[in-house]
């Protein structure tokens, strides 16, 4: 902090009132940042200069809770983002603040395992009582990768994968998937994770061995994903579904209502891909997997969940793009809260969503 012998000098040179002058000094989270200036009068200056209504004491109350709850939560999770701009971890900031935004709420840290999507596909997964299973030790440097990548998958409280375009480590995501569904693990899919979750149920579960989204294999047999009808094929500027758009969550009896607590919600889109309609009805008959939100005209796919899971939940839109610290993302909380190992019941989704409602510090 700042002396006030220094306050006067610096405000003396710059023109302005000691009281203008404030200090900007190290603190143990960024969210103490607000907290530190409102000490310092910063607020009331600001309120009085710009005539503004007061209305900050309970919002900086509740603000001040949620920073503390930033460094006292009561254990550690880790999650691990299979996606292959893993080199580059900015590329997933929004998803990484997603998880830390949720964790604050459930008072978990999130420690980020990221896992190489490639390096889950460099050779056949060993099976295990019908089951995937981490691979054979190996030698070689490829081997040794491969290994290591599904040692991270394997002991991550969760799995999430990502939107992403291009086929490189789809193979990879497509395998999490799998290891998610048959070993009861936690799995987020975020936009491309969400096709892919449906094109490994069709291809290991339908038994539609060549099932693959038109992205990456156009003539497919089975086309569990597909370009959207009014996209332009050929040309690539300004041909995605973007910005925020509504969807309807089809029942009250359903993981994404519970969380939402709506059955009308608008969340942020980015892809030009989506569930080819024609598949849904197999793979919601024969593949367990319940398309459990849809857009207005019930013809895109939007959310997706499976019954006899813990949580395996897929959404076309990105939820991440929402999040704000104090008000996190509702399929983030539900999926660190199956992390956690918390009960996903109705009534216990329900409290937990209503007790961060309570102290979102954004609320009117």
């Amino acid at each position: 902090p700042l002396l006030e012998e220094t306050k006067k000098k610096l405000g003396m040179f710059c023109q302005v009132s000691p009281e203008a002058v404030v200090s900007v000094h190290d603190v143990s989270n960024t969210y103490n940042i607000p907290l530190m200036l409102q000490k310092q009068g910063v607020c009331n200056m600001l309120i009085k200069t710009l005539r503004l209504v007061w209305r900050l004491p309970v919002k900086l109350e509740r603000w001040a809770k949620m920073a503390s709850t930033a460094e006292s939560q009561s254990g550690e999770l880790t999650i691990a983002i299979v996606g292959k701009y893993t080199g580059l971890s900015d590329s997933y900031l929004s998803i990484v603040k997603a998880l830390e935004h949720a964790g604050m709420a459930i008072g978990k840290k999130i420690l980020v395992s990221w896992v190489v999507s490639d390096h889950l596909e460099e050779k056949s997964t060993r099976e295990s009582n019908g089951k995937s299973a981490p691979p054979a030790s190996s030698s070689s440097s490829a081997g040794e990768s491969y290994e290591l990548a599904w040692k991270q998958v394997t002991e991550a409280d969760g799995v999430l994968v990502p939107g992403g375009f291009g086929d490189r480590g789809v193979e990879g995501k497509i395998s999490a998937a799998k290891y998610c569904r048959e070993n009861k693990k936690p799995y987020l899919g975020i936009c491309l994770g969400m096709q892919l979750a449906a094109v490994e149920v069709a291809r290991n579960v339908l038994g539609l061995a060549n099932a693959n989204s038109e992205e990456f294999n156009p003539n497919a047999q089975h086309l569990v994903a597909v370009n959207m009808p009014e996209i332009s094929t050929t040309h690539l500027g300004g041909t995605m579904r973007l910005g925020l758009r509504k969807t309807v969550i089809r029942s009250e009896d359903c993981l994404s209502y519970w969380l939402y607590g709506s059955l009308g919600i608008e969340e942020r889109h980015r892809h030009r891909y989506e569930i080819n309609p024609k598949m849904v009805e197999a793979i919601e008959r024969d593949g367990g997997l319940k398309f459990v939100g849809q857009d207005v005209n019930q013809e895109r796919m939007e959310i997706v969940e499976r019954e006899d899971h813990p949580f395996f939940l897929g959404t076309q839109f990105h939820p991440e793009f929402l999040t704000r610290p104090g008000r996190p993302s509702p399929p983030f909380v539900g999926f660190v809260m199956a992390c956690s190992g918390m009960p996903l019941d109705r009534k216990n989704v329900e409290q937990t969503v209503m007790s961060i409602r309570e102290q979102d510090p954004w609320a009117e």
